[in-house]
């Protein structure tokens, strides 16, 4: 038996991509945001001194526009220190009280008060480590009650609605009442029991309620416990001669500025190792100067191709969107469908009724058809509308009103996009007035 082995040559070219350093920080620089943008080049530029990094300008172009010659700073400073809710009522203790024990109960409840305004503490336990009595205690907690906003320092959304009622000259008659009284008649929607209870109309129950609905379970919410954060829109929607044009951001962007002095002064002066030094450093500027030029085109063009898909929805801000996928886009712009995903997220277009996150234009199809998410459920919202509120649309009558608009949907669907909506459901959309 013999072996015989033989040998040939043969020549296959095949491609590959060669993920190199360079293409990988590229492909982080697109996916940056601003603020994570303005932190890598300033990284870079500690090790690189033939540039300096110039910070995007927190106006905006369409702020520019609108508000003419305004100047920076002005704007740089709003909301940069909003108070607290902490300090807010601390204030207000300090102006409005002079130095007693009641006084100083008052400052250690408010340590106990959530972000929302609540009172979460162990009043027994505050009680007996401070040697405090139960009047003195009441008495704290009743003037902690009633400092701005109203409803803080309340123990439940019960107590927090009635302070809210007490302080209000405008509420209707019966309504803290009611909410003493009667309040989980009210969470169950017992009209008819109350209106009997307290002998008036059901329309009068509606009006007490209506006014109930108005007040806010969060009476803390909106105070601000950290600087705010500021959205650098990195691109600008206008309107010229009737037309929408998507515009890059310039005041939003971030500069390179190379010292050109300083590079040719060490270049006449630098020996040879100098030289490599300083050769390896221009061409990182170049390389980066030219990454942060291609992420600013390619957000760019993402942008164009949304804005004229979604037109609608920027002619009228009412306007639905329109399905919209990320291969479409990749596909128009002949790249790979993460590049384009990469260039939407925590990027931002400014128009004239607010500023939006790129990556919310793209919207799936209802049931493959060329029907989006949005445009179902601002059909469902209209729906509800128009409805008698007497009688309002049960899911499944709108699901009945939505296949005369050739939009095949199921019931489950419309409740899903029904509390999307946060539009309750028929029985508690029932009016009595």
């Amino acid at each position: 038996m013999k072996f015989q082995q033989g040998y040939s040559q043969k020549q296959q070219q095949t491609q590959k991509l060669a993920m190199t350093q360079e293409l990988q920080q590229a492909i982080q620089i697109l996916q940056f945001n601003t603020e994570e943008l303005q932190d890598y080049v300033e990284t870079v530029s500690l090790e690189n001194p033939l540039f300096e990094v110039v910070p995007p300008k927190i106006q905006s172009d369409l702020m520019q526009m609108h508000s003419g010659a305004v100047k920076e700073e002005s704007f740089i400073q709003i909301a940069d220190h909003p108070v607290s809710l902490f300090e807010h009522l601390i204030n207000q203790i300090h102006l409005n009280y002079r130095e007693t024990f009641i006084r100083e109960i008052m400052l250690v409840l408010v340590e106990y008060i959530d972000v929302n305004g609540y009172l979460r503490v162990d009043e027994e336990e505050i009680k007996e480590e401070l040697n405090a009595t139960d009047i003195q205690y009441l008495d704290a907690l009743t003037l902690l009650q009633q400092l701005d906003p109203p409803g803080v320092g309340a123990r439940n959304l019960q107590e927090c609605l009635m302070l809210q009622t007490e302080q209000d000259d405008y509420a209707p008659e019966l309504a803290y009442l009611l909410i003493e009284e009667s309040f989980d008649a009210i969470a169950k929607r017992k009209f008819e029991q109350i209106a009997k209870d307290y002998q008036i109309s059901l329309a009068q129950v509606q009006q007490i309620l209506d006014y109930i609905r108005s007040l806010n379970p969060f009476p803390g919410a909106s105070f601000g416990g950290q600087d705010s954060n500021f959205i650098i829109p990195d691109l600008t929607l206008v309107r010229r001669e009737g037309q929408l044009v998507v515009l890059s951001n310039k005041r939003g962007q971030l500069r390179l500025n190379f010292q050109e002095n300083y590079f040719n002064r060490l270049k006449q002066q630098a020996d040879e190792e100098t030289k490599i030094y300083l050769k390896e450093k221009l061409q990182q500027f170049e390389w980066l100067n030219k990454t942060l030029g291609q992420r600013k085109d390619t957000i760019l063009e993402v942008g164009k191709i949304i804005v004229q898909h979604q037109a609608h929805f920027f002619e009228d801000k009412q306007g639905a969107l329109k399905p919209l996928m990320l291969k479409d886009v990749a596909k128009q712009l002949e790249v790979h469908e993460s590049t384009i995903s990469r260039a939407v997220n925590g990027k931002y277009i400014e128009t004239d009724f607010g500023v939006f996150e790129l990556r919310n234009f793209f919207v799936n199809k209802v049931n493959d058809e060329d029907t989006s998410a949005d445009e179902v459920k601002q059909l469902i919202a209209s729906l509800v509308e128009q409805e008698d509120k007497h009688k309002p649309l049960s899911d499944q009558k709108i699901v009945e009103l939505l296949a005369e608009k050739e939009q095949k949907i199921s019931r489950r669907t419309v409740a899903k996009y029904r509390d999307a909506l946060n539009i309750p459901s028929s029985s508690k959309r029932k009016r009595f007035d």
